[in-house]
């Protein structure tokens, strides 16, 4: 049975509130900051099993995330030095028989920035999304949908590289990754350019 690659990002050094967000929903080993990190998505879904024991055993990896569903099966595995995610990364694209950039080109699905939020609308955001941080009334919000859904994780954390901002939410699981950021309207604009450009940045292949 044919394995497709929707989505393969290497991120070589892990921002603390995303590290921090990766924990909280983490099933396995727990990432830190400044960790290199690889998200793996295919479909089917049951594939990933195979690959996770591959990454593995090839290097010093840890497995901090797995989800199995019917359509996707993603992995998430880190490691303080980047070589060993980055040879884990080869031997499973190897295995696989495909380049890295075969995987499924990202596409922005939506993205917009919401100025000046107001009370009612912060307090049902903070109710929906309880594994990051609170959005403040008066804060400017950004929103990001990518697909494949795993993209959303590189750009949450160029986003968090490129300015001062509150990561509130990211779901990187799913047909369909989102992204919310919330701070100042300058530092809403700065991250809103720094996570587009960088999903719109990398290789891939239409599908």
């Amino acid at each position: 049975m044919a394995i497709e690659l929707k989505t393969y990002v290497f991120i070589d050094s892990l921002q603390p509130q995303l590290a921090a967000y990766m924990g909280s929903v983490s099933q396995g080993f727990l990432p830190v900051p400044g960790d290199a990190c690889l998200w793996l998505e295919v479909s089917p879904g049951m594939a990933i099993h195979r690959l996770t024991d591959i990454a593995l055993k090839s290097t010093r990896v840890h497995l901090s995330q797995q989800v199995v569903e019917r359509a996707y099966g993603t992995m998430v595995i880190h490691q303080r030095d980047q070589s060993d995610v980055l040879e884990a990364g080869r031997t499973v694209l190897n295995r696989l028989g495909v380049r890295e950039d075969e995987r499924q080109k990202c596409q922005v699905a939506w993205t917009e920035i919401i100025r000046a939020v107001t009370p009612d609308h912060a307090v049902l955001l903070n109710r929906q999304n309880r594994r990051g941080s609170m959005i403040l009334p008066g804060q400017s919000l950004f929103i990001l949908e990518t697909e494949p859904a795993g993209y959303i994780v590189y750009a949450a954390n160029e986003a968090e590289k490129a300015a001062n901002v509150t990561l509130v939410d990211a779901r990187a699981v799913g047909a369909f990754g989102r992204l919310t950021m919330a701070g100042r309207e300058a530092d809403a604009d700065t991250a809103a350019e720094a996570a587009v450009h960088a999903v719109e940045s990398l290789s891939g292949v239409m599908r």
